[in-house]
């Protein structure tokens, strides 16, 4: 039986085109339609993907066909728009950040887990060939004693990106800045590969753009394993750079530039470093999101939604859950809360 799951797209913004493009790749999803407070903007990218128009969130939540939904939603929305359809019995695609504050996230998981419906979080990167390498080489304890994790982000965003907005740069409906907007996915790497923080203080200011919230943000990491890490990000560097990862340890080292794996040493070999080692780059081609939103592919979208089809049609465990994209809001909002007292902050132990 070749059953697919129909996804509606809440939002008709340039991450819902990103949406949509992906669930036309994929082997077990497909597009019912869209649903936009501006309904001109629905209309045309129904016209777009030839499919319906949902002239109410009721509606599309209303709607048999409808299995699941995908939010790509200004920030601050996600939480309430993921609780309406938890209860409407739909399964979830958020895109990140899942919701902006901690408590807001837990609120969203608890109505997923009270309603039986499955939440994927949207970090794409997770599913990358060169990441499950290295999360590999975590495992099998490659790395020796975990030394240093690290983060930088030097991208460049225009006045206009902001502007023409009237979401970005808020901290109600954008939840911060630099930090929260755009450089999660690579928060997100750096815990699933290091492991979760347990104390950081943070420097942020608002140096070269008319916003609210952050455009420029260091923060020094002490992490549970015992490592070290820093954060740099900006969207303030000209022309826009890639994304850097670099995990270093006693018996080895990685780094990332975007998603290119650029480096792969350790001191002890394994026959499948050889395949590994013919897929390194020296650097990466393109500074990707860097310069411009737009420059990303569709590819790990796919694949997540994927994963996300094959847990509801099949019961199969879902890769990436409410409580996995839980763990780089914590992160954000204890660097934040640093930023904001001049104080470190110290995470709890407990898990929700």
């Amino acid at each position: 039986m070749n059953k697919k799951v129909g996804f509606g797209i809440i939002g008709a913004g340039m991450i819902a085109e990103m949406h949509a493009s992906a669930l036309q790749v994929t082997q077990k999803c497909r597009l019912i339609g869209f649903y936009d407070p501006v309904i001109a903007a629905a209309e045309s990218r129904a016209a777009q993907f030839n499919c319906k128009v949902y002239r109410t969130l009721e509606e599309m939540l209303a709607d048999s066909e409808i299995d699941a939904v995908t939010i790509a939603t200004p920030s601050g929305l996600h939480g309430r728009l993921s609780i309406a359809a938890a209860e409407a019995g739909k399964h979830i695609f958020c895109e990140k950040p899942l919701e902006i504050t901690v408590e807001r996230v837990d609120e969203v998981i608890d109505a997923c887990a009270k309603n039986n419906v499955l939440i994927s979080p949207v970090f794409q990167s997770r599913f990358s060939k060169p990441v499950q390498w290295v999360k590999k080489a975590v495992e099998q304890g490659r790395f020796g004693k975990m030394l240093l994790a690290s983060v930088q982000m030097h991208w460049f965003r225009e006045e206009s990106y902001y502007k023409n907005s009237n979401w970005r740069g808020t901290w109600a409906m954008d939840g911060g800045g630099a930090l929260m907007n755009q450089a999660i996915h690579v928060i997100d790497l750096l815990l699933y590969l290091n492991g979760a923080p347990q104390e950081v203080f943070a420097f942020a200011g608002t140096m070269t753009h008319d916003i609210e919230v952050e455009d420029n943000l260091c923060a020094a990491v002490r992490f549970r394993n015992g490592s070290f890490g820093t954060i740099e990000v900006s969207t303030s560097c000209a022309p826009g750079f890639p994304r850097r990862l670099e995990l270093a340890g006693s018996k080895g080292s990685v780094a990332f530039e975007e998603n290119t794996l650029t480096r792969w040493e350790f001191i002890e070999k394994l026959p499948e470093d050889e395949e590994i080692l013919k897929n390194l780059s020296a650097a990466s081609d393109t500074a990707g999101g860097g310069s411009s939103p737009g420059n990303i592919s569709n590819t790990g979208h796919a694949a997540q939604l994927e994963d996300l089809a094959e847990a509801i049609l099949d019961g199969k465990e879902l890769f990436l859950d409410g409580k996995e994209g839980r763990r780089a809001i914590e992160l954000i909002c204890g660097i934040y809360e640093s930023a904001r007292t001049g104080k470190p902050f110290i995470f709890q132990e407990t898990e929700k």
